[in-house]
C-alpha cells in the first residue's frame, strides 16, 4: 500500500532531514512541505494526506492550533525539540512524538507504527462501507434513520456510526467507544446503549464490554467458563463467565 504525508516545520533543514529519512520508505510520498501553520491548514484541507509530520513550535501558530482549524484531523506524528508537549500530544491520539534530533532507527519505528495503523484501517474500510450501505437501506425500509453516537469533544460534535466501532467498554459514568484508530468517551450506560443498538451487530461478552461481531477474528475457550476473543485490531478480550452463552454463540460464526 502507498501512503501520502505532509511535512510541517518552520525550519528548512528540519524538513529536509525528514525527507532524507523517508528515502528508506518507498511507499510513502510527500504531498507538500509547509513552513508555517497557515500553509499547513491550507494544504491539509486541500490534499487530505494519510498523515502529517507536524512541528509543535512555529512562529505563527503551534501544531495544536493547526489541528483545531481542521474539520477532519489526519493521523499525526509530532516533531519537536521540546519534550514538555508529549502528554498533550498523546491526549489527542497522536501516533508518535519524535523528539529532535531523531535518527533513522527512531523514524523507522515511528513509520512502522503509522503503516500498521493505516493498513488496519484499509483492511476494514471496505467491509465497513458495505455494512453502512446495507444498514442505510434497511433503515430506509424500516422508516428509521438508525441510532448513531453523538460525541461532543473540544466544543465540536462528532457523529460516530455504530458500524465503525470495534468495541464498547464501560468506564464509570461513561462508555469508551473504540474504533480502529481512535477512542471516544460517551456518557451513557451499557444497558441503555445495548437497548438502543438493538440489532445483531454487537454482542455483550462481559458485564462491561460489548464487541462488534464484524471485528472478531477468532475466539477460543480459555477455561473456567471464560473465552478469549481476538479482534481484527489485534486487541484481546476475556469474556465474563455470566456471558458464556453469548461467547458460545460466536463460535457458530468464528473458528476457535
Amino acid at each position: 500500500m502507498k501512503f501520502n504525508c505532509i511535512i510541517v516545520d518552520d525550519e528548512f533543514l528540519a524538513r529536509q532531514r525528514i525527507i532524507k529519512l523517508l528515502e528508506n520508505h518507498k511507499n510513502i510520498s510527500v504531498l507538500a512541505q509547509c513552513k508555517n501553520g497557515k500553509e499547513a491548514i491550507e494544504e491539509i484541507k486541500l490534499r487530505t494526506p494519510d498523515f502529517v509530520f507536524l512541528d509543535i513550535e512555529m512562529p505563527d501558530r503551534d501544531g495544536f492550533s493547526v489541528l483545531r482549524k481542521l474539520d477532519t484531523i489526519p493521523y499525526v506524528i509530532f516533531t519537536t525539540a521540546y519534550d514538555n508537549f508529549a502528554l498533550k500530544a498523546f491526549e489527542i491520539n497522536a501516533v508518535d512524538y519524535l523528539l529532535k534530533p531523531f535518527d533513522q532507527e527512531r523514524m523507522d519505528l515511528s513509520l512502522e507504527r503509522m503503516k500498521d495503523i493505516l493498513q488496519k484501517e484499509g483492511a476494514v474500510k471496505l467491509s465497513n462501507k458495505i455494512s453502512a450501505i446495507i444498514n442505510a437501506h434497511k433503515a430506509v425500509e424500516d422508516g428509521n434513520p438508525g441510532f448513531q453516537f453523538e460525541i461532543k469533544k473540544n466544543g465540536r460534535v462528532f457523529i460516530v456510526p455504530p458500524e465503525d466501532i470495534v468495541s464498547i467498554h464501560a468506564d464509570g459514568n461513561y462508555l469508551v467507544l473504540k474504533t480502529v484508530d481512535q477512542k471516544f468517551l460517551y456518557r451513557s450506560t451499557m444497558q441503555k446503549v445495548e437497548a438502543e443498538l438493538s440489532n445483531s451487530m454487537f454482542i455483550r461478552v462481559h458485564r462491561s464490554i460489548m464487541v462488534n461481531k464484524r471485528f472478531v477474528n477468532r475466539i477460543a475457550y480459555k477455561g473456567n467458563s471464560e473465552y478469549k476473543i481476538v479482534l481484527k485490531t489485534k486487541d484481546t478480550i476475556i469474556t465474563g463467565r455470566l456471558y458464556k452463552d453469548n461467547a458460545i454463540s460466536l463460535l457458530d460464526d468464528f473458528d476457535p
